[in-house]
């Protein structure tokens, strides 16, 4: 079983940088994919974005391309979203994911999920 647990939000001005951290445990090579999600209350939670952990290949939502970036350090056990230039928008709590079967991946369906961090970007 896959636990995650997020760190690093907190409350930044716009433009700023941010950087979250997932520590997860029972990290294996069965974890075909992992992701990071955002969401803001009375609103449906939103992919920011999705890491497949065998290629490192890396997908990003529009809103967020070029300003954020997603690692993984696989000898620490630990995954990174690298967060630049933010914006009052980019505001929510912010929740790490992961998913072992390579279909729910492709559909950005997860199984495991942190409790999440929130950060708050003021303008």
């Amino acid at each position: 079983q896959v636990q995650l647990v997020e760190s690093g939000g907190g409350s930044v001005e716009a433009g700023g940088s941010l950087r979250l951290s997932c520590a997860a445990s029972g990290y294996s090579d069965s974890t075909y994919c992992m992701a990071w999600f955002r969401q803001v209350p009375g609103k449906e939670r939103e992919g920011v974005a999705q890491l497949y952990t065998n290629s490192g290949n890396t997908y990003y939502a529009d809103s967020v391309k070029g300003r954020f970036t997603f690692s993984q350090d696989k000898p620490k056990n630990t995954l990174y979203l690298e967060m630049n230039s933010l914006k009052p928008e980019d505001t929510a709590m912010y929740y790490c994911a992961a998913e072992a079967a390579p279909y729910r991946c492709i559909g950005n369906q997860y199984t495991y999920w942190g409790q999440g961090t929130q950060v708050t970007v003021s303008s």
